[in-house]
């Protein structure tokens, strides 16, 4: 669906007098970030789900998490890894309230992470920690920050930035579940080159129009082993002769990691694209 504009998009348009104005053409995009458009509860949407553009014209999606308070998901983390790696965007993870870290777990999913080819930065908001390390990663780059409800996108991008003024929202005692605040994509000038993009908290991510026998590619740790298997439509699920398999069972791959792209597996539908 990419006759709809998006934030990042470099359109051309008509102003009228009365400052209202009409979008004529959108230019082509280098690349979007999409998803899976949500399911409606009681609605039954096999097959039907169409494609939600987050935002265009992108250079680095930051991934926003939290150790605790919501607890820190490496599901969600892979399914946003994929996303952003099937549309060719560099990627860097957020692993915010490390001050909530009382079982010493940022450590090892920083360390699966790094091991594997991605930058982690560790932050708490409240005592200022690792801000600015942050700051010089954002400049003359599009910027999205992107993450489940209640991790702390917006409280970041505001010790960032305190004069852009981002919406903060609680997280919930009763669901552990962040509210939504900030409704949708929306996009602020650091500079002539730098641009930061807030977007609505996650619930559920799907990344859109992957097929199964392709997933694997966009796991990056499974690549130098990939055309080692059997068949060349192997889903490195239950298949005789599956290299991902037995590199798994070898401990060159992180079990975690490999648990998650079978869950991302059984999730992936055949996508009507139109």
């Amino acid at each position: 669906m990419l006759d709809i504009a998006s934030v990042g998009d470099f359109v051309k348009f008509d102003m009228n007098e009365d400052g209202t104005g009409i979008i004529y053409e959108i230019e082509e995009r280098r690349n979007y970030l999409s998803r899976k458009s949500p399911k409606l509860k009681g609605v039954s949407t096999r097959g039907e789900r169409l494609e939600q553009i987050i935002a265009a014209n992108i250079d680095t999606l930051f991934i926003v998490t939290s150790i605790k308070h919501p607890d820190f998901n490496n599901r969600v983390v892979d399914r946003l890894i994929v996303t952003a790696f099937s549309s060719g965007i560099d990627v860097k993870i957020i692993i915010n309230k490390i001050d909530l870290d009382n079982k010493n777990e940022v450590e090892q999913w920083k360390k699966l992470y790094e091991k594997i080819g991605y930058k982690v930065f560790l932050t708490d908001c409240i005592n200022k920690i690792g801000i600015e390390k942050l700051h010089d990663e954002l400049l003359d780059k599009v910027n999205v920050f992107w993450g489940s409800s209640g991790v702390g996108k917006s409280t970041i991008l505001n010790g960032l930035f305190p004069s852009f003024n981002f919406k903060v929202g609680e997280v919930s005692d009763y669901s552990q579940k962040g509210t939504h605040t900030t409704v949708t994509s929306v996009m602020k000038k650091v500079d002539e080159k730098t641009y930061l993009v807030d977007t609505p908290g996650l619930r559920e991510i799907d990344p859109f129009g992957i097929k199964k026998e392709d997933l694997g590619h966009y796991f990056i740790e499974f690549l130098p082993f990939i055309n080692e298997c059997k068949f060349n439509t192997c889903t490195h699920h239950h298949e005789p002769g599956c290299e991902i398999i037995e590199q798994v069972e070898n401990g060159n791959i992180d079990e975690r990691r490999y648990i998650s792209y079978l869950n991302m597996l059984e999730t992936i539908e055949d996508d009507i694209i139109y």
